[in-house]
């Protein structure tokens, strides 16, 4: 037989389910997000927008919301994004690319070269200056189908995209081209953050889509002297200032015990930033939404962070843990959306080995129930690059799992809008998360009252 606290806690997630999927906010506060803000890039009047919608939506429903200011970069894209492939024969085959985040851009005249087509960062030595000098280098590694989780099959290709500039401008590089982080074959090129290393020249890097990638590694097997021609007109500027979004639902009885939920209020200047990460700025904001609407009240401090340049920084996610530390926040843990608005499958936890293994523990213990609403992925694993930067308060950071098959169909391309977006997947995700904060907030980490 269950006991009392099973029973009551049986009822108020099927509570928290009932409202989210009935009386929810959170697919109309996507909407606003996405179509009434729209895209907001770091540094873009865009992201201002995001952080005065943010404060807004916060302050219909938090006790205290307050703008944290962080400096952060500031790029253009520009207007101009145009590649074509001259084949020997001279024929011109136009080509979708979009400059990655940060490159600099070509000489308005554009840039031509020949192509070298590699697999990956560590083909760039084999080959070195003598067959890469004033060439483009053409990145082609492919994210690993066989690999189920698709996020894994990312991490096996992304150093090609984040590093691939700068490992192949000491070899006397032109330019770079990246095959998209996508599974998906289509014509929509997805950009992304490259870093430059510091001392090794700037040279302009671009994304080319899935499509163009298999097309121009085919015409270059018919033709290893065909040359691509480049122009982008985008542009780095000074650091600007901004802001992550803070709010806070006080604690009754333990205030200064933090739990922490978030997403990241920045996203590319393709598309809208609706899965990313939209969708996890709306589940934060739900979560306060729901307790607020079924009168829950907490024990401790159920605190939302919008965090901002997440995806070309993270400035914000560093400001913040800066402050938390010299201010001496109490984190009991942290949560984390950005993956998506997808399906929910459940949540990993990152953190020290102990407090890894503690809070898994305890998470598995409510398996039961979560169990009616599919939830059943509980794991070590990672949490997110934003409350990543609170490791060193060794706390659980949880990320929020969702169904991950369709998210790099999506990730920082033009077809990431408010559209793609289900609405009942994207409020079974708050549902989600504002229960895994009901049971935190009712038991904490490592008791045994449950």
């Amino acid at each position: 037989m269950p006991t009392f606290a099973q029973s009551e806690d049986e009822k108020m997630l099927r509570d928290i389910f009932d409202a989210a999927l009935t009386e929810g906010k959170a697919y109309e506060h996507l909407r606003q997000l996405c179509k009434d803000v729209g895209p907001r890039l770091s540094g873009s009047e865009g992201a201002d927008k995001a952080v005065k919608w943010g404060q807004k939506v916060l302050s219909e429903i938090a006790d205290t919301v307050w703008l944290q200011p962080v400096m952060v970069p500031h790029w253009e894209r520009g207007d101009t994004e145009h590649a074509e492939i001259r084949l020997s024969d001279g024929t011109v085959i136009p080509t979708q690319i979009c400059a990655l985040g940060s490159s600099v851009g070509t000489p308005a005249e554009g840039l031509t070269g020949e192509v070298v087509e590699v697999f990956g960062i560590e083909d760039i030595e084999k080959l070195g200056e003598e067959k890469l000098k004033d060439k483009i280098v053409f990145y082609n590694r492919p994210m690993e189908p066989r690999l189920i989780n698709t996020f894994a099959a990312y991490s096996g290709c992304v150093d090609q995209r984040s590093s691939g500039a700068s490992t192949a401008a000491p070899f006397g590089a032109k330019a770079v081209l990246v095959r998209s982080m996508g599974l998906r074959q289509d014509d929509l090129p997805h950009t992304g953050v490259q870093r430059y290393k510091k001392d090794v020249k700037k040279i302009p890097a671009a994304a080319i889509s899935t499509n163009g990638a298999k097309m121009l590694s085919k015409k270059l097997r018919e033709d290893p002297k065909l040359q691509v021609h480049i122009k982008l007109s985008c542009q780095n500027f000074e650091d600007k200032l901004s802001h992550n979004v803070v709010a806070d639902i006080m604690g009754e009885l333990y205030p200064e015990e933090i739990i922490l939920v978030s997403g990241h209020l920045d996203s590319w200047d393709l598309g809208e930033g609706a899965h990313d990460d939209g969708a996890g700025s709306v589940h934060a904001i739900e979560a306060l939404y729901l307790m607020r609407k079924l009168g829950i009240r907490p024990q401790r401090t159920i605190r939302c962070v919008l965090y901002m340049n997440e995806e070309n920084g993270p400035n914000g996610a560093i400001e913040y843990a800066k402050q938390a530390k010299l201010q001496k926040m109490n984190h009991m843990i942290a949560i984390e959306s950005d993956r998506g608005g997808f399906t929910p499958r459940g949540f990993s936890i990152d953190g020290t080995e102990d407090v890894q293994n503690d809070a898994l523990k305890q998470i598995e213990k409510w398996e039961e129930l979560f169990k009616p609403y599919d939830i059943h992925h509980f794991d070590k694993g990672f949490g997110g690059v934003d409350i990543g930067r609170l490791k060193d308060q060794d706390i659980p950071l949880v990320g929020f799992v969702p169904d991950s098959q369709r998210y790099f169909d999506h990730h920082h391309a033009s077809n990431d809008v408010f559209e793609e977006v289900n609405k009942r997947e994207l409020e079974l995700g708050a549902a989600s998360i504002t229960s895994l904060i009901y049971l935190l907030d009712k038991y904490g980490i490592n008791t045994n009252e449950n």
